[in-house]
């Protein structure tokens, strides 16, 4: 921080604030961006997820990677903490949400989406350096024959993904901005998407609007989380902010300032949120809306795993995380999920799938498929090759249930039921799909274990809890994404997705905030009388 006063501060460095970022510093504002994870280059990522100092985000057991994993009371949360969050740990799919997301949630009516945000999901592809999918691997071949069998073979398509392909592991000048970005190498497909690329062939944020934000002079502090945001004189902002953080990585440290004219949240779901409620609390910022932590969503996801027990295996590991996608029906997507060599950690929190209303029932039916599969459980659990013979079935749905998010007083956060029935661990129509591919290849579809023995779904695409709304009493922001109640104050990151989009969301956050970062004007210098 070479400042004591900043036109911005962003706070977090995901889709968000990666897209705030760039955009305030082209409009001639200074801008310091606060991350709470470290720094990664290419060299810095784990070959596998069994090495969790580099892998695993925990700071309480002095964890410093990049992935983080959150068990609340109604579900289980998958995120990326670091320099370009999300980023660094997605599996780089970026595909545009159906009509009803468009035209649904407490967005709704606001204005019309789909056609507002069309130039910048186009802008979005073009920064990310989108591309088809060249290759198919042996768990996407295996989606396309249940697409056959399901008669929807007109359904099954490639993704597009923020990936640079060519000839593998070839490097290459920057193939994205005529030169003007960092080099390249092209992708090798070894699957290892998810625990950080390093090979140099993912679009991460540092490798696009995170860097070209910083030739434009912004100011990035890693490994620093903030603590609270007071707007100066006790208004309502207008006269600026303090902002106060201190080191996240150091279990003492003193406590550091910075004063901004305007503020932008951008820490995701467990980032944005989770402050937003204590500056609430603590009366920080006592104008913002009651609806902070409300209309929290899961993306109605349901994750299984297929181990395969079948003597000549394929190798499921190779490709890229996410390379195709099958349209179910109207309101369901299946994608066939891929971790690289080696990397088996999943397989410890882990346990068979069994649905049902009642945990016992669920507890007494893993030990039914002891007894009933005993020698392929056997080969299941302790199979050498876990990742090259395992595929995860990643369903998702745009049906709609929310939860609110609170603090809590045992534990740090806890959830609350909010609208139709709480999510569930457990999809039929995803636990049919898995049963089927899972006779194709001889596998027991498993589950995270807080699926099965508490019941709640796990996901990778949490969203909401700070949404638009005509009114404070409707949403946190407004249409533009400014916070209600206090001036130059925006929220750009997961939470403030108002509706369910039911595919991988990281394209539509950077879409909306591109769109949020072009209503603000540029600065206007004051120039010296004469």
């Amino acid at each position: 921080m070479t400042k004591d006063k900043y036109d911005y501060v962003i706070i977090g460095s995901g889709f968000g604030g990666s897209v705030s970022a760039l955009r305030l510093a082209q409009k001639g504002y200074s801008v310091l961006v606060i991350e709470k994870g470290k720094w990664f280059k290419p060299k810095d990522f784990p070959k596998t997820n069994w090495n969790l100092k580099k892998w695993l985000w925990e700071p309480r057991l002095r964890l410093f990677g990049f992935f983080k994993m959150t068990y609340l009371n109604h579900v289980s949360i998958l995120s990326g903490v670091g320099v370009g969050g999300g980023s660094l740990t997605y599996a780089n799919t970026l595909p545009i949400p159906k009509k009803e997301f468009f035209t649904s949630g407490s967005w709704n009516g606001l204005k019309d989406w789909e056609t507002e945000l069309a130039p910048h999901y186009k802008e979005a592809y073009r920064m990310l350096g989108a591309e088809e999918n060249p290759y198919f691997g042996a768990a996407d071949h295996l989606i396309k024959d249940l697409s056959k069998d399901l008669d929807r073979e007109k359904h099954f398509s490639t993704t597009k993904v923020a990936v640079h392909f060519g000839k593998p592991g070839e490097k290459v000048k920057d193939p994205y901005f005529n030169g003007e970005g960092p080099d390249r190498a092209a992708c090798n497909y070894c699957g290892a998407c998810m625990t950080g690329c390093r090979f140099n062939a993912k679009n991460t944020l540092d490798k696009n609007y995170l860097y070209f934000a910083q030739k434009l002079g912004v100011e990035i502090i890693a490994e620093h989380e903030v603590l609270d945001v007071l707007p100066k004189n006790n208004v309502n902002g207008k006269s600026g902010y303090e902002i106060h953080f201190k080191k996240s990585t150091s279990i003492f440290s003193k406590t550091k300032k910075v004063e901004a004219n305007g503020v932008v949240f951008s820490g995701g779901v467990l980032g944005t949120v989770p402050l937003l409620l204590k500056l609430k609390q603590k009366k920080s910022l006592p104008n913002l809306s009651e609806m902070v932590g409300g209309n929290i969503r899961t993306n109605n996801e349901s994750l299984l795993l297929l181990t395969s027990t079948e003597k000549k295996s394929k190798d499921y590991s190779k490709g890229i995380a996410i390379g195709s996608i099958l349209h179910i029906d109207k309101n369901s997507h299946l994608e066939p999920v891929r971790y690289g060599k080696g990397s088996g950690f999943f397989r410890t929190l882990t346990i068979p799938s069994v649905q049902h209303k009642y945990a016992i029932v669920r507890i007494l039916g893993v030990f039914g498929v002891l007894f009933k599969s005993p020698v392929q459980l056997f080969q299941t659990i302790f199979t050498k090759a876990y990742s090259k013979r395992t595929t995860v079935l990643l369903f998702m749905q745009t049906l709609d249930s929310t939860l609110r998010l609170k603090l809590g007083k045992v534990t740090q956060l806890k959830t609350e039921k909010e609208s139709n029935e709480a999510p569930s661990g457990f999809i039929p129509e995803a636990s049919k799909l898995a049963k089927i591919l899972g006779q194709k290849v001889k596998a027991i579809p498993f589950s995270n274990f807080a699926d099965v023995l508490l019941g709640t779904p796990t996901t990778a695409h949490i969203l909401g809890g700070a949404v638009m709304g005509e009114t404070k009493e409707e949403g946190v922001i407004d249409k533009n994404n400014k916070v209600f109640g206090y001036e130059n104050m925006f929220v750009c990151d997961g939470s403030m997705i108002s509706a369910n989009p039911g595919v991988n969301p990281s394209l539509s956050i950077t879409a909306i905030s591109e769109l949020a970062m072009s209503k603000i004007p540029n600065k206007i210098e004051t120039q010296p009388t004469k």
